[in-house]
């Protein structure tokens, strides 16, 4: 039995890592601020700390000092629109947070460390599957903080630190936040197909994106445990290849019962027009194969979501 952290627990990503983490018989540290996730979704049998983790006060007694046998920073804003609300607070929860959970690290004796990266350090990108060595020129604040933190790893590998950041692109899934309405498109077109039966998606309907079901996310980061060649290394995590937004659109409401109306009209600060992931280095140094289909997680994921408002 191994002994982990995680951070983000009561998150979407966070509570479905930490679960699988149990199930394989693993102890799980928790920590999360709470801002989007909720106590509900912390796995039974996870040991929950509540605070920030870009705040100090978190590593000053309140965190277990034990000897982790890795960290997963899950935690973080992970909106790009949200970033220009408050980029001081998005740097805090996305960068200076990597730096304080770096330092707890090493001073713990834990020397391995997965980072839940993010595909909006690329910005805009030619349209061809956008592979880990192509230019970064990320268009918000949440990007150049994801950046930075990749940096900031890579500098503690001179302390013995070996990390891998995952730069996941758009994952999708039960348990995904519905009420957070500027994060994660395919759980904002969802929520508002359920509410009133109109989406009203800003942007054009031939914007592109990588949609990467949850399932899949948590097998990436579980392999990084197993396979060492992962180490020091940053890897695309994507899942259904180019599908634009319109194409989810008609996904999305070919599952309602119920006529879908579907609005375009405006935009999103730092949006990208597509962008969509080469997954062979993954592929090579994870064994990471996508597992499932984006019908198949849509439909999973509106089932999980019907099922929830009947019960």
């Amino acid at each position: 039995m191994a002994l982990y952290l995680v951070t983000g627990a009561a998150g979407f990503i966070g509570a479905a890592l930490a679960a699988s983490l149990l199930r394989e018989g693993h102890e799980v540290v928790g920590a999360d601020n709470l801002s989007t996730g909720f106590m509900q979704n912390v796995p039974a049998g996870v040991q929950f700390f509540h605070g920030d983790c870009g705040e100090a006060g978190l590593y000053n007694g309140v965190l277990p000092a034990r000897p982790y046998d890795a960290v997963f920073h899950i935690a973080g804003q992970s909106s790009g629109e949200i970033s220009f609300d408050d980029p001081v607070y998005d740097l805090r929860s996305n960068t200076v947070s990597v730096l304080h959970l770096l330092r707890f690290a090493l001073d713990n004796g834990c020397r391995r460390f997965i980072y839940a990266g993010s595909m909006s350090v690329y910005g805009e990108q030619p349209d061809a599957p956008v592979r880990e060595g192509a230019p970064c020129r990320p268009q918000s604040f949440y990007g150049v903080g994801k950046l930075a933190s990749e940096h900031y790893l890579r500098l503690h590998e001179q302390y013995g630190m070996r990390s891998t950041s995952l730069r996941l692109f758009n994952v999708y899934g039960p348990g995904q936040n519905m009420i957070n309405m500027r994060q994660g498109m395919v759980s904002i077109f969802m929520s508002m197909m359920l509410a009133d039966g109109h989406i009203h998606i800003k942007g054009r309907p031939d914007r592109y994106r990588d949609f990467v079901y949850i399932d899949d996310v948590v097998r990436a980061f579980t392999a990084c445990l197993t396979r060492r060649e992962s180490e020091g290394g940053i890897l695309n995590i994507g899942g259904s290849g180019r599908v634009t937004v319109g194409e989810l659109a008609d996904k999305i409401t070919a599952l309602s019962e119920k006529p879908v109306s579907v609005e375009y009209s405006g935009g999103t600060p730092g949006d990208v027009h597509g962008i969509y992931a080469d997954i062979s280095l993954a592929r090579e140094r994870l064994g990471y194969v996508p597992q499932v289909s984006p019908e198949e997680g849509l439909a999973r994921m509106y089932a999980a979501l019907k099922a929830g408002s009947a019960a």
